[in-house]
């Protein structure tokens, strides 16, 4: 099987190349659908999840609902994590810890970053994920526990 990193790779220059690797993305996990993500970089320790601030995923004050905001970190976080873990090392998520720092009211992108992360090490590694509005404001942070373990 390809690696996420690889699929990326082959499909992000190419005419709507982002806009289907988000969408074979979502149908591996279809509740990412839910917030129309779009991914726009995904290399070895950092991803981008870029979403619209439009009515689906608003709440009754017309601000990006922070759910979906959970759901764009689960998303980066989770990426980044498959495409910076070494081959013999398996992920899943067990927990995450959130921030909401100022109102959403913008479109927003979703930044992992994974460079001070030591990829060898097993057990309970925090990633960590920043959420921007278009004037480069953090409006919300996850640390995202992901258990990792060797491959059986």
């Amino acid at each position: 099987m390809k690696s996420v990193l690889t699929m990326y790779e082959k499909l992000k220059d190419l005419p709507f190349g982002k806009k289907l690797f988000t969408f074979m993305v979502c149908l591996n996990a279809p509740y990412f659908f839910s917030i129309k993500p779009k991914i726009t970089k995904l290399k070895k320790n950092r991803c981008e999840v870029f979403i619209k601030k439009k009515r689906s995923v608003t709440n009754h004050i017309k601000t990006v609902h922070a759910i979906a905001m959970c759901n764009m970190a689960e998303l980066s976080g989770g990426l980044m994590i498959e495409a910076s873990l070494p081959k013999d090392k398996q992920w899943i998520p067990s927990g995450m810890t959130v921030q909401y720092l100022k109102k959403a009211e913008t479109n927003l992108i979703a930044v992992s970053d994974g460079s001070n992360i030591d990829w060898n090490q097993t057990g309970t590694i925090i990633v960590p994920v920043e959420v921007k509005d278009v004037n480069d404001q953090i409006v919300f942070r996850a640390d995202i526990n992901m258990y990792v373990k060797e491959r059986s």
